[in-house]
């Protein structure tokens, strides 16, 4: 196929597909999804071989969130029974981070509910920092805790975090349809932040709640220009008790194309599958890490992942293998180059990462993991609610957690 080898030439070369070619790869057959794989996979082990790097989420606040952020269980007005708790203390913070470090994560997440940070909300999450890179040696650290008011991006990075997290989500055009409590322009101005602070910066998407092609293409190219380090892409859980929890639009085909049309708009890039992959990709996650070059281990935020177990299995059953301490993520060239050096090569600069959107999803909640709804599968197209199960364990309960 043309258009596969066309944006194959220029993935390696770190050349900006056009968006007609962007919307091509959306709008490619199911037949052909093979051959899409097959060719952003390419790029893929141009820039990141077969490393896969793991990033665990820690929920430092969970629910109670005044914002209407409509894909979110932890929103104002939600009726989904997630875990509600306030912030945990930098000691139990720092052992839920431990376990996904012995599980092989290279970067812990801190995330938070909440519009943003108050300066003393950065004081506790400096301490937290702080405590897990005593107590964790050579972990990454990325928070995620809302909009940053000036200076809290540099109090962070004084800390010791690596990089921030903070997702556009969906289109400019589209944005106020999905959240009424603050603009994309706030998105676009706190990235900008953590990017002068000296800080990774991670942003990313959620596909799957009633956008078009031409939505996902803006969002992907204008997380471009934004120029992150990471950019976390993740399937839409429609929570129950959510606005959107009727929107089951996602195929494990219409997945892949996502993942490869954002591989090749930012070709040498950390892309990870976030949030969701258990629900929408099911038997086909596999497939998806020839794609992206970072998962996360374990559970979500409010809802449960795959079996930390599994996930490892799956990494190595595919021929891929888990990214150490001992590497840097990104190409030399980014890693080298200083945030937007780059304007024509992809979507970063610096070793990065980051933390998804305030949604997660999978399964892991029958024994063992990762076999889910074994009893009686719904057909093809149909809702996978069976798969969405709420975090019940980790972070905030008395019960280990899933790493």
């Amino acid at each position: 196929m043309d258009l596969l080898n066309t944006l194959v030439d220029k993935g390696l070369r770190r050349e900006v597909p056009t968006r007609e070619e962007a919307l091509a790869v959306l709008a490619t057959s199911d037949d052909d999804v093979l051959d899409v794989v097959a060719a952003a996979g390419k790029v893929r082990r141009h820039w990141f071989g077969r490393r896969v790097k793991l990033n665990y989420l820690v929920n430092l606040k969970s629910g109670l969130c005044p914002e209407d952020c409509s894909y979110c269980s932890q929103r104002l007005g939600s009726k989904a029974d997630i875990l509600k708790y306030t912030w945990l203390k930098a000691d139990e913070a720092s052992q839920a981070a431990a376990a996904g470090v012995a599980g092989g994560a290279k970067r812990v997440c801190l995330v938070a509910s909440g519009r943003g940070p108050t300066d003393r909300d950065v004081d506790r999450v400096s301490d937290t920092i702080r405590t897990i890179k005593e107590q964790n040696e050579g972990v990454e650290v990325c928070a995620c805790l809302g909009l940053l008011a000036d200076g809290q991006a540099e109090r962070l990075r004084a800390a010791g975090a690596d990089a921030y997290n903070h997702n556009l989500n969906t289109s400019e055009a589209t944005y106020g349809d999905i959240t009424t409590t603050h603009t994309y322009a706030d998105r676009v101005d706190t990235v900008h932040k953590a990017h002068a602070a000296g800080l990774s910066a991670c942003s990313g998407l959620i596909a799957g709640m009633g956008e078009s092609d031409e939505d996902l293409v803006d969002v992907v190219f204008s997380l471009r220009e934004l120029d992150p380090d990471s950019v976390p892409v993740n399937f839409l859980i429609p929570f129950e008790g959510t606005p959107l929890a009727k929107e089951w639009n996602l195929t494990p085909q219409r997945c892949l194309r996502i993942l490869a049309m954002v591989r090749f708009v930012c070709p040498d890039v950390e892309v990870r599958i976030a949030g969701g992959r258990e629900v929408h990709l099911r038997s086909m996650q596999p497939l998806a890490l020839h794609l992206a070059n970072s998962i996360f281990l374990g559970d979500y935020l409010t809802s449960e992942g795959q079996a930390g177990k599994a996930d490892l299995e799956m990494i190595a059953d595919a021929g891929f293998e888990v990214e150490g301490t001992d590497r840097v993520t990104l190409p030399e060239h980014r890693v080298a180059g200083g945030c937007g050096s780059q304007r024509d090569a992809g979507c970063g600069s610096h070793e990065g990462a980051g933390c998804g959107s305030h949604e997660g999803g999978g399964c892991g909640s029958h024994e063992g993991g990762g076999v889910c709804g074994s009893a009686s599968v719904p057909p093809v197209g149909e809702p996978r609610t069976d798969l969405v199960a709420v975090r019940r364990r980790g972070a905030g309960t008395d019960v280990a957690p899933n790493a």
